[in-house]
């Protein structure tokens, strides 16, 4: 543009600017301003008047329709021969008031302690859960009870029932705790949040017994790993037979996979079966293993290059959640370990009390 300006009084304007390649009309100066319409004020012919507005505003916070949905009251209104507005208007009005969430009452939050439960020894800590097994009647299964000892995974007692309450789970733990003897202050049986497991004559049972109970975070099935993975390779077996024919049938087979599991080496217990660790029969195994590492040692040194192989024990430590990462006995057994590791958020009558005189 400043060629243009520069140019000879002689030169037109439009030869110039066929020489720049320039439109001539978009090189004069724009002196014209147009007003800008002010849309701000513009008044909108089909919007509510202030008068139809307090309306809106009177009828959703009377006291009859204050619990009730945007939609919830437009119907009524509309069923009653009266309209206001539609819908969207009711919403649009409630945004501008900040009045669009839930008008209901609501629960508040639940925050819920992450469950650590340790185990040293067989019955110190058991684990259970209820898994539903199908039948050959279409939507029809039966309930399966588990209890696993959480140190050996050893089954302590099960069931299979067409029901599922807190009755039947009574009857299962009362029989489990004294074929095992358990003493009170023994024993830390972990769940999930299911019906039976919260239900009050079932934790007033427990709470007889001298039993401490420890829950699942609410859908957190991290929270109660070992039962999941046993009830998994149980639907996973290979003579599972994917549907029952009745309650007969699935005690039938079940007993069989008990059998069967608890004297199966366990991975997760370094080759041993459940049974021989929850009954203490490790020393005695690993001094079968070492025997046999000795003699092939013995035969085979070279294939050793770093010495003398030496046989493993079972993790001396079990936990749900042991936290910072700790999943080694080493770990948990060293000397600051425990200090490291938040206690079960187990459940007794005291804690129960004071939870009562809190809500309260």
């Amino acid at each position: 543009m400043s060629c243009l300006h520069q140019r000879s009084a002689s030169m037109p304007r439009s030869r110039a600017c066929d020489a720049l390649g320039l439109a001539r009309t978009g090189t004069y100066p724009r002196t014209r301003t147009r007003p800008k319409a002010g849309r701000e004020n513009a008044i909108q012919p089909r919007q509510l008047s202030e008068a139809e507005r307090e309306r809106i505003r009177e009828q959703v916070t009377s006291e009859a329709y204050q619990d009730q949905s945007v939609r919830a009251i437009h119907a009524t209104e509309l069923n009653a021969g009266r309209l206001l507005a539609s819908v969207s208007t009711y919403y649009r009005l409630l945004r501008a008031e900040r009045q669009t969430r839930e008008r209901r009452h609501q629960r508040p939050a639940q925050h819920h302690a992450v469950p650590r439960v340790l185990a040293k020894r067989p019955n110190e800590a058991w684990t259970w859960d209820i898994t539903k097994l199908p039948t050959l009647v279409p939507r029809t299964y039966l309930n399966l009870y588990l209890v696993l000892d959480l140190l050996s995974r050893f089954p302590v007692a099960w069931m299979i029932s067409t029901k599922e309450n807190a009755a039947l789970a009574q009857h299962l733990f009362r029989q489990a705790l004294t074929r095992h003897c358990i003493e009170p202050g023994q024993l830390t049986v972990h769940q999930d949040r299911g019906a039976p497991m919260i239900a009050h004559s079932y934790r007033e049972f427990l709470d007889g017994f001298g039993v401490r109970r420890s829950y699942s975070r609410p859908r957190v099935s991290n929270d109660n790993p070992f039962s999941e993975a046993v009830n998994k390779t149980l639907k996973y077996a290979p003579s599972y037979p994917g549907r029952f024919r009745g309650t007969e049938h699935a005690r039938e087979w079940v007993a069989e996979f008990m059998r069967a599991y608890q004297h199966r080496p366990h991975e997760g217990l370094l080759g041993y079966t459940p049974h021989a660790v929850f009954h203490g029969q490790v020393e005695t195994i690993a001094a079968t293993r070492q025997a046999a590492l000795d003699a092939h040692y013995a035969r085979y040194p070279q294939r050793y290059p770093s010495g003398a192989p030496t046989t493993q024990r079972p993790p001396a430590v079990v936990a749900i959640n042991p936290g910072d990462g700790l999943t080694t006995a080493d770990d948990f057994l060293s000397d600051n370990a425990e200090a490291r590791i938040a206690p079960p958020p187990v459940e007794t009558p005291e804690a129960d009390r004071i939870t009562q005189e809190k809500s309260a």
